[in-house]
C-alpha cells in the first residue's frame, strides 16, 4: 500500500521545521517518532533517512515542501492544517526559535484568509500566544 503523499510532505515539513534551528531538541525527537508511528509512516523509505537524522535538512528543502503541500492557491484549510500540525511541533520543547515563529508567520500570510483589518503583526503575535497557552495548559493537565 503506498502513504498518501500529502501526508509524506506533511511529515518532512515537521522534520525539517524541527532542523530549522540547526538542531533537532529531544523533545521534538520524541514528539516526531510519535506522529511518524501514529500516522503509520515509520517504514516509509524516503521519512526513514530524515526521522533517523541520517542527514540534517537544510531551511530551503523545508520551505520547498511547504510550498509542495501548499501548492500554487493555498487554501485556508491546508494553511490551517500545516499551522497546527509544526506548532505542536514547535511547543513540544516548549521555546520557538526565531527559525520557526518566522515558518508561522509566513503561513499566516499565505493563508487566503488572512486579509484582515487588523495588522498582521498582532494577528500572528496572537495565534502564536493561543498556541503557547494551549501548550502550557497541557502541561498543567
Amino acid at each position: 500500500m503506498t502513504a498518501d503523499p500529502q501526508l509524506k510532505t506533511l511529515i518532512k515539513i515537521l522534520i525539517g521545521t524541527a532542523w530549522l534551528d540547526g538542531q533537532i531538541q529531544p523533545e521534538e525527537r520524541e514528539y516526531l517518532h510519535r506522529v511518524v508511528k501514529e500516522k503509520g509512516m515509520a517504514d516509509e523509505p524516503d521519512i526513514q533517512p530524515l526521522l533517523y537524522e541520517f542527514r540534517p535538512v537544510k531551511p530551503e528543502e523545508c520551505y520547498g515542501w511547504v510550498k509542495e503541500f501548499l501548492g500554487n492557491q493555498p487554501t485556508t484549510e491546508s494553511c490551517q492544517q500545516l499551522i497546527e500540525a509544526i506548532s505542536g511541533l514547535i511547543y513540544s520543547d516548549g521555546t520557538v526559535a526565531n527559525e520557526e515563529a518566522r515558518l508561522l508567520t509566513n503561513l499566516q500570510l499565505l493563508d487566503p484568509s488572512h486579509e484582515s483589518k487588523e495588522p498582521k503583526e498582532s494577528t500572528i503575535l496572537k495565534a502564536v500566544r493561543d498556541l503557547y497557552r494551549r501548550w502550557v495548559s497541557s502541561l498543567d493537565n
